[in-house]
């Protein structure tokens, strides 16, 4: 195993970097903070590119709560960015959604009888509409491992979706243009006009796929916290993406406890130490990743200014203000002690003056 001297820059520098990058997806264990770093990401980028779009695609959205921005569905331009756009998208077919009729709301049903052709059609009709934007770059702020991960099996959750309606023609014939004509509604039930409609979004998804295999346009940033579920969440996370061909070799542990400011906390220590453990094994499974550790803080980042000015740890390596060990956190160390004992003999002179009076 290599030292940590010899392992790739802790930062996200190399994302920046890459002016051919047209998809970064950021996801991981659920509560771990990946809003605020995918947010940070699409405003580092838009000071390197000429537009950035961020969506987010988990159902609880939270992007609107990090800029503190109401969001929606169609891209906005962030309060303060002149190329920064975002957008809430939720990645499952809305029932009962205006517009849905005719062809829509029929392979709406239809989808349902195909477990998870339903999102993976909302999925492929969001990046068909995406695409057609004109967009530098485009991050996503995806849904905890498990939703990320079946988002991500789209392409052939079509494929096995569009095989199986090829199954039912064969089976039954022309019963669905004769169900149309039936009913009055022409030829828009037809077979030929639904697999059709079909053939042409697995384009779509064949030419996305394509690209999110190629590691010069796609990658994907894995955010974690120093703790056994979330490092065996990020374990499962980049096999899958390795399973799928996506490329990913940034890992952001987020919530880190630096040995700092002479910590006097035995649970403070405790923590430290729990989390060090886990941060070995991650250094040692991910030798070859671009590993960026963020400080922990007192506050929630929200806002615009706070997210800008969290930004900097995620370009340079975050250091603790005051090293243990040196003569400065000696001098600090010792200060504090004298305030604690000054504050201990002032509640014993209080103590001894109530005795007195009883």
């Amino acid at each position: 195993m290599s030292g940590k001297e010899d392992m790739p820059e802790g930062t996200v520098r190399n994302v920046m970097e890459q002016e051919n990058l047209k998809w970064v997806f950021v996801g991981g264990k659920g509560g771990v903070g990946k809003t605020t770093c995918s947010s940070i990401l699409a405003i580092l980028l838009a000071s390197v590119r000429s537009s950035v779009l961020i969506i987010s695609t988990d159902p609880a959205h939270n992007l609107s709560d990090a800029f503190q921005q109401r969001f929606t569905k169609a891209p906005t331009l962030v309060i303060g960015f002149p190329n920064l756009y975002a957008m809430e998208v939720d990645p499952n077919v809305e029932e009962g959604e205006e517009g849905q009729e005719g062809m829509d709301g029929f392979l709406s049903d239809l989808a349902n009888s195909i477990p998870g052709i339903d999102e993976a059609m909302s999925f492929a009709e969001m990046l068909k509409l995406v695409q057609t934007m004109d967009y530098s770059v485009i991050v996503f702020d995806t849904a905890p491992t498990g939703h990320t991960l079946r988002l991500l099996q789209f392409p052939s959750t079509l494929e096995k979706g569009l095989t199986k309606m090829m199954s039912l023609k064969s089976k039954f014939g022309g019963l669905l243009g004769q169900m149309g004509r039936l009913f009055g509604v022409g030829d828009e039930f037809g077979e030929d006009a639904i697999l059709g409609r079909l053939e042409g979004m697995k384009d779509v998804i064949e030419q996305v796929n394509r690209q999110f295999k190629d590691p010069d346009l796609t990658t994907f940033v894995c955010v974690c916290i120093p703790e056994f579920l979330s490092l065996y969440e990020t374990e499962r996370l980049v096999q899958e993406l390795t399973k799928f061909e996506i490329d990913t070799h940034n890992i952001i542990i987020n919530q880190v406890l630096f040995d700092e400011e002479g910590v006097e906390s035995k649970l403070l220590q405790a923590r430290m130490k729990m989390q060090q453990k886990y941060l070995d094994q991650f250094y040692m499974l991910y030798d070859d990743f671009n590993i960026t550790k963020l400080p922990l803080l007192p506050e929630e980042v929200c806002g615009v200014e706070a997210l800008k000015a969290f930004s900097k740890h995620f370009r340079k390596p975050y250091e603790p203000s005051i090293a243990r060990g040196t003569v400065e956190e000696l001098e600090l160390r010792v200060s504090r002690l004298q305030g604690q004992l000054r504050d201990v003999v002032s509640e014993l002179e209080k103590a001894r003056k109530a005795n007195k009076t009883l």
